[in-house]
């Protein structure tokens, strides 16, 4: 019966890949030429309604069942809801809206329309916006710049790939490629062909029954699923089911791929063994505490190992117990393991480099440490061949006990140059792994299970496995586990995770939760509304990601230096080495130019360029995911530094966006309250903004209002009702003096409240003037204190608006701001950026609306204020999900302040290798008599990775100029 009942559903076919779909559990839907569309995920929504056109004509045939639709209740055909996570909310849902990400307007930097990506997941599979997919890879086995350079140019190659990019410090790949051309296999493919690996894999495991679709062959399925987004290999076993599948978290999870075998025709009998879905930063963190754990070991090996190889160098045979006959057989034994086992990292990616005609950091420590070793196993073999006419004076050269002369040897260089890098390297990793902590912690308020009703009863699922449509209970003391709407219960929900504020938020059916924000008080089932990559927490995560995983401009200068500095390095050592031995006496030539030869290579160190912008831009923008800004890329952090001009919004930035009752001035014996209630209890029926403001004033008050009666409302106005049995009459000067209402003795009154941005009703009752209220917009609380925050930094602040110049400067001067720009119309807001531009400025755009967002994108630096719109915010650059406006502030000091530790990161590394590699030449030697030892050579390289780590690290102590702002 269950298979029967499964055969009836309805499946359409999803026109952009042809997947077969049931509309009543599509992913997503969308509406095009008045036809239902159903897509398997959103991805495919997503390119269908950027090119709408491209898909109708191939693949939009009947559905499996002629049926277009489910059938409703009442066996008519009806479209299917779409789900909510594809509708854009308003901006009085909720505290926070739907952080879109798609691809920017046309006016925006060519840099965008080039093809930069906006939105993606960690290790994620998402549309790109053009007919593309997006993936974001963890990479393994980088070293330095150049190796990131390496994968780039790998993945760049590969075909059906657009575009690639490659960051060192987060060791992440971000791809978009075509996805008829290309697989994430084959991306993966293309990784390990350049000598590297893809870490955070995961593996699902399930037994199938074929009996619906027998096969005699397991290539069919594994075809099928190899074929899903985000699958690296499958492996099925027809003997005994089993179907063994690895795959990227984020990208896909069992519960997705469990859903493409039932699609292929198979039954699953038993769930993934891993015990349901694998989390992203799980694996990831899985991942690199093994490698830490792999780096400690190898250390503690190498150090152990080293320790005395040390000592029996550092006593040049003046010790006689530590001059024995064969005492380099000793040191050989010692060194092997570390050579060949702990430092065997290097050599792999020295061979992997030198494959593909590239060399890098690994290529320096491979060909110094390997120089020394043979060299000494060479001499420590044939030492005839080395030791010439009397004792030799080199690091490690001694006479034997018999007084024959040994060569010297340098197993102790090579030992302790790997203990040393392994050390820096372990550092490094550990260091590196605090500048992610703000995505971790990010990611870790996400609710792991969800209590849904299903089937009439309650159960606890993985909150992956949440469907929109899916009814969710929420008891007092838990997390809501995804978006949706309240539709049972009351309660009071803390959402200081998104809002930053501390007094939880009352919720009653019909509104807005977010997922990860905190239940206090009573129970309430919610409709879960976005679930996945949709959630409101999920969507910063991926802002944090994409803007930690970006490159800025200033970066480029490392990137073309890192190119270029091991081939240069190398060609200075084999120059050094040639130097030393044309030069040096003759008896010590060979070891002085060795030496010389091995430090260059080893003090060379392209790891701190290649560390310096990207873990500044890593800190950062998680630091202004704290502070709650979210910076869209390392471009936009950069320029936000160099702003000096700063527009304003002023309806919903600079003011609240909502008109509010601020005066109310009853006549000459008058009760303020009793004008309040008439006029509120008048108003009760409009539907106005400024009557709703006079109904919320009189609600503030605490007055019961009566029922009105003979409700009119006069357009353009006001409104005349009549209540408790009086007439009331409430309006403009226009609708009194029709009525025959004299309201000259209040003109005066009336055009100061103008002059101060309110907006004056007059009020009459019973034929007579009883009074006059004001409702203005009111400015932000945090307004002026930002505004004056701005300016302190040495911004000039302009406002920009629709309304009226009155109103404008009167709004104006309550914040702070001397220059105005009122009566713009929306399609003049870009216009009136360029006009600035033009002026030699580098300007800011803060707005909200979606007639601010041909502005944002105009701007040098778009700022969305959170609680805004959602194209608003797919236009900025920076997005300030508090709605605070003091996070202005925040952002351009915390641009300035990761500007600045870049620069710092750049001049070290610079003055670093300028310094370092001259002197692990030699040339000071001829004036101090001094040439620098390998092991100290290898120290220093070590700690010049970890100091640029260590320096970038000191952002996470940046705190906000204004308390707001955090």
């Amino acid at each position: 019966m269950e298979e029967m009942m499964t055969a009836r559903k309805p499946t359409a076919i999803d026109p952009v890949c042809g997947m077969k779909v049931e509309p009543e559990t599509a992913a997503a839907s969308a509406d095009h030429a008045g036809r239902a569309y159903h897509f398997c995920s959103t991805g495919c929504r997503d390119r269908f309604v950027a090119e709408p056109e491209r898909f109708v004509g191939d693949r939009t045939g009947p559905t499996d069942a002629e049926t277009p639709s489910p059938p409703s209740s009442d066996g008519t055909a009806e479209a299917p809801a779409r789900p909510a996570a594809t509708d854009a909310p308003s901006a009085a849902a909720g505290p926070m809206v739907q952080l879109t990400t798609s691809r920017r307007p046309a006016a925006r930097r060519s840099a965008d329309a080039a093809g930069a990506a906006d939105g993606s997941g960690a290790i994620s599979g998402t549309s790109g916006g053009t007919g593309g997919e997006r993936v974001d890879l963890p990479i393994t086995g980088m070293t330095c710049a150049a190796c990131a350079r390496r994968v780039e140019t790998s993945l760049s190659r590969a075909p059906g790939v657009r575009r690639a990019a490659v960051n060192f410090a987060t060791a992440r790949a971000t791809v978009e490629y075509d996805a008829a051309g290309t697989g994430v296999r084959d991306l993966a493919a293309a990784v390990r062909n350049a000598g590297y690996g893809v870490a955070g894999g995961a593996r699902a495991e399930f037994v199938v029954d074929d009996t619906a679709r027998p096969s005699g062959s397991a290539a069919p399925l594994e075809k099928h699923l190899v074929g899903r987004r985000g699958v690296l290999s499958a492996d099925f076993n027809p003997a005994t089911m089993e179907v063994r599948v690895e795959y990227l978290p984020g990208a896909t999870d069992p519960a997705a791929l469990r859903r493409a075998l039932e699609e292929f025709g198979y039954r699953v009998r038993e769930l993934p063994v891993d015990g349901g879905p694998v989390q992203v930063e799980d694996v990831e963190g899985d991942a690199r505490r093994a490698e830490y754990e792999d780096l400690r070991r190898r250390f503690a090996v190498a150090a152990v190992l080293s320790l005395p190889l040390l000592v029996i160098a550092m006593s040049h045979g003046r010790i006689p117990w530590l001059a024995f006959r064969g005492v380099e057989w000793v040191q050989l034994a010692l060194a092997m393991p570390v050579v060949l086992w702990a430092g065997a990292q290097f050599h792999r990616g020295a061979w992997a480099a030198l494959r593909h005609r590239a060399a890098d950091m690994n290529t320096l420590i491979a060909v110094g440490t390997g120089t020394a070793y043979l060299y000494s196993l060479a001499a420590t073999l044939l030492p005839g061949a080395f030791a010439r006419g009397g004792p030799m004076v080199g690091m490690a050269g001694m006479a034997g006990m018999d007084g024959a002369p040994r060569p010297p040897v340098y197993f102790e260089a090579a030992a302790v140059i790997v203990a040393l890098l392994l050390l820096g390297r372990m550092l490094e990793a550990r260091a590196k792994g605090r500048t992610g902590e703000a995505i971790r912690r990010l990611a870790g308020l996400q609710a792991r299970t969800a209590r849904v009703v299903r089937g009439g009863m309650e159960a606890d699922v993985p909150v992956e496995e949440v469907a929109p449509g899916d009814v969710v209970v929420v008891r007092p003391g838990e997390k809501v586990p995804v978006d949706g709407v309240v539709a049972q219960g009351r309660s009071a929900v803390d959402e200081s995770m998104l809002t930053g504020e501390s007094m939880p938020v009352e919720k009653a059916p019909g509104d807005p939760v977010f997922g990860a924000t905190l239940n206090r008080t009573g129970s309430f089932r919610f409709t879960a509304t976005k679930v996945g990559r949709d959630t409101a927490l999920q969507q910063i995560v991926r802002m944090v990601q994409d803007a930690q995983g970006s490159k800025a401009p200033i970066a480029r200068l490392a990137d073309r230096v890192s190119g270029i500095f091991t081939p240069v390095v190398i060609c200075i050592a084999i120059a050094t080495f040639a130097a030393w031995f044309v030069l040096a006496p003759v008896e010590t030539r060979f070891t002085d130019a060795l030496v010389a030869f091995v430090s260059v290579l080893i003090i060379a160190c392209p790891c701190a360029l290649g560390l310096a912008t990207p873990t500044a831009i890593l800190v950062g923008t998680g630091k202004g995911a704290e502070n709650g800004v979210l910076v869209k890329g390392g471009e936009s952090l950069e320029t936000a530094h160099r702003l000096d001009t700063l527009v304003l919004d002023k309806t919903g930035t600079l003011t609240t966006g909502r008109p509010s009752l601020t005066d109310v001035l009853p006549a000459d014996g008058g009760s303020a309250d009793d004008l309040l209630r008439l006029a509120a209890s008048a108003e009760s029926g409009s539907e106005h903004p400024l009557g709703e403001a006079v109904v919320r004033g009189a609600g503030e008050r605490g007055l019961v209002l009566v029922d009105a009666t003979e409700f009119d409302a006069v357009a353009g106005h006001g409104v005349r009702a009549t209540v408790g049995g009086r007439g009331v009459l409430l309006g403009n000067a226009r609708l009194m003096r029709e009525h025959g209402i004299d309201v000259a003795p209040w003109n005066a009154r009336a055009e100061a409240l103008a002059d101060d941005g309110k907006t004056p009703v007059f009020a009459a009752v019973d034929g007579a003037l009883a009074g006059m209220l004001a409702v203005a917009d009111t400015p932000r609380p945090e307004a002026a204190q930002a505004v004056a925050a701005l300016r302190a930094m040495g911004m000039e602040i302009v406002m920009l608006t629709g309304d009226g110049r009155r109103t404008a400067e009167a709004v104006a001067r309550r914040v702070g701001i001397d220059r105005v720009l009122a009566e713009v119309l929306p399609d003049g807001k870009a216009a009136e950026i360029r006009r600035l531009q033009g002026e030699g400025r580098k300007v800011g755009m803060v707005g909200d609306g979606i007639n601010d967002a041909p502005a944002l994108a105009q701007a040098d630096v778009g700022i969305a204020i959170g609680t805004g719109t959602d194209v608003a915010m797919a236009a900025a650059d920076i997005t300030l999900i508090r709605g605070d406006l003091r996070g202005v502030a925040t952002a351009v000091a915390l641009s300035r302040a990761t500007l600045r530790t870049v620069r710092q990161n750049l001049f070290w590394a610079f003055a670093y290798n300028v310094v370092g590699i001259p002197v692990a030449a030699g040339v000071l030697y001829p004036l101090t008599g001094w040439l620098l030892s390998p092991v100290l050579a290898s120290a220093a390289m070590s700690l010049s990775s970890v100091s640029v780590v260590s320096n970038s690290l000191r952002l996470r102590r940046f705190r906000a100029p204004l308390d707001g702002g955090r």
